[in-house]
């Protein structure tokens, strides 16, 4: 009989390794519920046998109780092999995490390795994940009365199931617990989750600049997260670049950034959140990027070379996964971080903190000949807000620029940045002193198509 070493299997020459085989216990109930120990084997399998008396029995059985916690209740017999006398020590136990002499371990192949102290909370967070996970826990606040039967209606319809009645529909979604309705179908289906659950709420803003210094636009949304996915889509194309390409002879609108890889950006962010942070997804457009940002970081052990290199995924909000899955949102086995590589390579991914994961796209500033982006020089978010500045003006010639501010909710400088640009293009100029003077719109037909 040949016994090899594992990361299930211990083996010791003698109960001289006493507490290095304490040790090797927790190290595989930690990492695997269960373990094993043969003394009176070499590490590299030979047998070489051991004196086994009932107090050597005792031994071993008081050596696990005293200095393993949470208390184990191992199986200690004595075992012949080749006609040697060895001792085989059986445990199993699922109160992770298991302390020896007051430390953690965790079995990596054959060796034990005291975990840090990320480790340890990374294995009590995963232990304790199902009474921890926030979309399907009890939602107190709701009633059936919250819910939209429209939206649930067209949710089914999407998975292919029949809709009856609101309650019913929820059951069968697994979206009710005990009568009472879970987070997971107020964020979803709810007509107004935000009064129920503040963080259902999207947060999107362009900047004219590197960094915050100057806001060209803000915007707060709220709703259900299929909305606000949407809107989170559509705010994006509305503040970049749009080129075009001949597909025959039609054209066919091309975004500087790949649709389908900032909507899987987008996607991921609301659906493994963390809900339990009050924060929202925020939406940064800066002038070389844009910046997705998600509360909480990377769950389940997973890091940023991981996700980047293999296709794994670890789902924080198991259930809201399930409801996205089932309504052809994402694919179940994490292919959509490889997805967003293939279609915008220069994608980074990186982890704040202790509170944020933020996903940024590089803007596309060049130009493309065959298929792609062609640049326009302007950025649509500049377009909108000029425009609005000119169906001010007409309104009120008179109008100051404090009051422009005010009314399109950005700042004094970045109104003025839009005036000197209307100057330049010739649609605009300033009669009068700036007390007592007003606007004049030269023409409206060039320059804001």
């Amino acid at each position: 009989m040949k016994i090899h070493e594992t990361e299930t299997v211990e083996l010791k020459k003698s109960t001289s390794e006493l507490k290095e085989a304490v040790i090797s216990i927790v190290a595989m109930l930690n990492k695997h519920q269960r373990g094993e120990v043969w003394f009176g084997v070499k590490n590299d399998g030979m047998v070489v046998g051991q004196q086994v008396s009932d107090k050597t029995i005792r031994d071993v059985s008081k050596a696990i109780a005293d200095h393993i916690e949470p208390k184990v209740y191992p199986v200690v017999e004595q075992v012949a092999i080749d006609e040697r006398q060895c001792i085989k020590v059986q445990v199993e136990g699922g109160e992770h995490p298991y302390y020896a002499y007051g430390r953690a371990y965790i079995r990596v192949g054959d060796e034990d390795r005291q975990l840090s102290a990320k480790e340890l909370e990374n294995l009590i967070l995963t232990k304790n994940r199902d009474r921890l996970r926030w979309d399907t826990a009890i939602c107190d606040k709701a009633t059936f009365d919250d819910i939209g039967a429209s939206k649930l209606k067209s949710f089914l319809k999407l998975c292919g199931l029949t809709y009856d009645t609101i309650p019913n529909s929820l059951e069968k979604l697994n979206l009710v617990k005990g009568g009472k309705l879970l987070n997971a179908a107020v964020l979803c289906f709810a007509r107004k989750p935000e009064k129920i659950l503040p963080n259902a709420r999207l947060r999107c803003a362009v900047f004219g600049t590197l960094d915050t210094t100057v806001t060209l636009d803000m915007k707060d949304f709220y709703g259900d997260v299929f909305t606000l996915i949407s809107k989170a889509e559509e705010y994006i194309l509305e503040h970049i670049n749009i080129g075009m390409r001949l597909d025959g002879l039609l054209r066919v609108d091309v975004p500087e950034i790949d649709r389908e890889a900032f909507r899987e950006a987008i996607i991921n962010a609301f659906c493994h959140r963390d809900y339990r942070e009050y924060d929202s997804v925020n939406i940064a457009i800066f002038k070389d990027r844009i910046e997705i940002r998600s509360p909480g970081l990377l769950y389940g052990g997973l890091t940023i070379d991981s996700i980047r290199k293999k296709m794994v995924s670890a789902r924080r909000n198991e259930l809201l996964a399930e409801l996205f899955q089932r309504s052809h949102r994402i694919e179940k086995w994490g292919r959509g971080i490889k997805m967003i590589l293939e279609r915008e390579p220069a994608t980074e991914f990186e982890e704040i903190g202790t509170v944020q994961f933020i996903v940024t796209f590089k803007r596309k500033t060049g130009e493309l000949t065959t298929g792609g982006f062609q640049g326009t020089g302007t950025q649509k978010s500049s377009q909108k807000s000029s425009q609005k500045i000119l169906d001010m003006i007409t309104s009120n010639p008179h109008i100051t620029i404090r009051e422009m501010a005010e009314g399109l909710k950005i700042t004094d400088r970045a109104i003025k940045k839009n005036i000197d640009n209307l100057k330049k293009e010739g649609l605009l100029k300033r009669v009068g002193p700036d007390k007592g003077g007003y606007w004049e719109i030269i023409s409206t037909n060039q320059g804001l198509k």
